[in-house]
């Protein structure tokens, strides 16, 4: 199998721009579920495209490409110059890292299907000296939601586009970069119902695959969860409840409460306290892999898809669907890929409506 052909191209971070295609000796790549993700690449230090006065942390951004294709792209937040090697590493992370940096200056109030809020807050941004986030392809559900915040809470974007995705009917969501027509490297969100994707091979271990580990984790079990909400202003709380009976059946009672303290209305803690409810049905069986060189190509694989993983070794007896929560790939000076996965238990994501 031919290796892939990877480049990284510096680009302007508000518009999308293609500065240069930088000189790259070694690419590490991550996407994250439901999270900004990151990247690393390494350049010579004194390469002319090292250019200090337009490559700058906070300002530049940059696309991996595979094969002349997008894979990942967001914006350049560190740089670490080692004199000693000659080597400048810089780091990024993807597009909703950027969100992390907006508020809703001026308050928000609104009762909506899902895609209509989330549509409000990038069109706010775009509008306002934003990354110029595509929202044509995300569409409606029939889940209303109702959210509010004061001007003076200054709530957080992307806490608000993560928080709106863990509600019980919630969704799994990315940002893929894409050619504009104009030549310019776009960004473009995406949503899909969670448990959507299917991946159509199962990942066997020592047949297309190598297991490496699989943590158990029962942090998130609860026969009875309690998410709180914003102070009634008389000095109660809202809150909303959510019982595990079958599970209580099975272990000793155990609670769980979660703070969401600008939450206002009950509807939207009992939607929280029913997804964490529905997380914490059985312990979290959390498998990392390696793909087989060749076997797939690491687009295959989008985290929020699930599929099946069969491993049988003493304790561990997997034959389950699970999701893929991260995807990383390393790429080295040949363009060999090295793709690893991290997944957890399908059930954490398919919460009812």
């Amino acid at each position: 199998m031919t290796a892939a052909r990877y480049e990284v191209v510096q680009t302007d971070a508000q518009t999308g721009g293609v500065v240069t295609t930088l000189p790259v000796a070694s690419i590490t790549y991550t996407e994250t579920l439901n999270a900004a993700g990151s990247a690393s690449v390494s350049i010579p230090l004194t390469a002319p495209e090292a250019d200090p006065t337009t490559l700058y942390p906070g300002a530049s951004g940059f696309a991996i490409l595979r094969d002349g294709e997008p894979v990942w792209g967001g914006l350049l937040w560190t740089a670490a110059a080692d004199l000693s090697t000659g080597v400048l590493t810089l780091n990024a992370s993807g597009y909703h890292s950027y969100y992390a940096g907006r508020v809703l200056h001026d308050g928000y109030n609104r009762k909506a299907d899902q895609a209509h809020l989330l549509r409000d807050w990038y069109e706010l941004c775009n509008a306002e000296n934003g990354i110029a986030t595509d929202t044509s392809r995300l569409t409606t559900t029939g889940r209303i939601r109702s959210r509010t915040w004061t001007q003076y809470e200054l709530k957080n974007i992307a806490e608000a586009v993560q928080e709106l995705a863990e509600d019980a009917g919630g969704f799994n969501f990315r940002y893929v970069p894409y050619w504009t027509d104009n030549g310019r490297i776009g960004n473009r969100v995406l949503k899909a119902d969670q448990g959507e994707n299917v991946i159509p091979f199962a990942l066997v271990h020592r047949e297309n695959c190598n297991v490496t580990q699989v943590s158990y984790d029962s942090a998130a079990m609860a026969t009875r969860v309690y998410a709180v909400g914003a102070d009634n202003g008389n000095g109660t709380k809202l809150v909303g409840i959510a019982d595990n009976e079958d599970l209580a059946a099975r272990m000793p009672t155990k609670h769980m409460v979660q703070t969401f303290s600008d939450v206002k209305t009950t509807e939207t803690l009992l939607d929280k306290s029913a997804a964490i409810r529905d997380a914490g049905r059985e312990p979290v069986a959390i498998p990392s892999l390696t793909l087989y060189p060749g076997a797939f190509s690491p687009t295959d694989f989008v985290p929020g898809d699930s599929g099946a993983v069969q491993a049988d070794y003493g304790y561990v007896a997997l034959l389950s669907d699970f999701v893929i929560t991260e995807r990383k790939t390393d790429v080295d000076v040949n363009g060999t890929e090295s793709t690893s996965l991290s997944l957890a238990n399908k059930e954490l994501f398919t919460s009812a409506d």
